[in-house]
């Protein structure tokens, strides 16, 4: 069960891979964090941003936890518009 809300129908091939990743991260609190994230945004991101993402998905979760949570600062190198997204979904999250 992934927990995924949005289906991938009518998503080009590299968007539903993106959905896909988002939802299996092997961490449970990133899934939710991703998963959300992309089931609300996926459709809409440009291809530069889609690029951006494809690229965070990259990161894992034990040094990407920490940096969306609040926990360790961002990295100059991989803050990204997409990234500030994220950031911004995570924090109107409630759990």
């Amino acid at each position: 069960m992934t927990g995924t809300r949005r289906s991938s129908e009518g998503l080009d091939a590299r968007r539903r891979k993106l959905l896909f990743r988002s939802w299996h991260r092997g961490m449970r609190e990133m899934d939710l964090i991703l998963g959300s994230f992309a089931d609300a945004e996926i459709g809409t991101l440009t291809e530069d941003e889609i690029d951006q993402y494809d690229r965070l998905l990259d990161i894992s979760d034990t040094e990407f936890l920490p940096m969306v949570t609040g926990e360790r600062p961002v990295p100059a190198d991989i803050d990204c518009a997409v990234l500030q997204r994220i950031l911004a979904s995570r924090r109107a999250m409630t759990f």
